[in-house]
């Protein structure tokens, strides 16, 4: 995908996951999400702010003592205070702008909205197809990235191959699966472990899955 076709993406997934904010329920905002620590409407709150200017960025990390995380988790808590309603009118508001917070590429917004649009609506049962191009798009950005996800790290000693598109990365075991699976798994949302097949998906559910008590 070229740069402009990245930026229409993410308005196309601003816009369809602002109309279904508009149609949570109360329970619904409160559920936890798949993103570990937050329920629904952090992750929203979260999604609002790819916008921080760099002043903002600043004094947020100043308050959170340098740790990029605290960064992140408190500007999402302190956001998610907001009417819920508000969330929904702020990622609709970003349509159509190119603004992006300090230090980021245009495909960082476009992972973000992808695997956060899937953090909400699996959750709750939702139904929310993801653009198989994007998804390789956004997937090859995680794998090549390094921190936050470390992917190759992670996910190393296996051959990761989309069956609904022409992509694949590393070398061993192969596991299958939808492109959108395998973008939820390279960023950490190992709920999608049972979506995956090949000769590799066992032993790697068995590398992902938390030991026993």
């Amino acid at each position: 995908m070229n740069r402009d076709d990245v930026w229409r993406t993410i308005d196309d997934e601003r816009s369809s996951l602002a109309d279904l904010l508009d149609d949570l329920s109360g329970a619904e905002w409160e559920t936890a999400s798949l993103c570990v620590g937050w329920r629904v409407r952090e992750v929203a709150a979260h999604l609002t702010l790819a916008h921080t200017g760099a002043l903002a960025a600043a004094l947020a990390m100043l308050r959170a003592r340098g740790s990029f995380d605290r960064m992140i988790h408190d500007t999402a808590v302190r956001e998610a205070a907001l009417p819920v309603e508000e969330h929904a009118v702020r990622l609709r508001g970003m349509v159509g702008s190119r603004r992006k917070a300090p230090g980021v590429t245009h495909l960082e917004p476009l992972l973000d909205i992808l695997v956060h649009g899937q953090d909400i609506a699996r959750t709750l049962g939702r139904s929310r197809p993801m653009p198989a191009d994007a998804a390789a798009t956004a997937a090859t950005r995680a794998w090549t990235m390094g921190w936050p996800f470390h992917a190759r790290r992670r996910l190393g000693g296996f051959e990761l191959v989309a069956v609904d598109h022409p992509w694949s990365v590393g070398r061993g075991p192969r596991v299958e699966g939808d492109i959108a699976a395998l973008l939820l798994l390279l960023t950490g949302r190992h709920a999608v472990l049972p979506e995956l097949s090949g000769p590799g998906a066992p032993d790697l559910t068995a590398r992902l899955s938390p030991a026993p008590a």
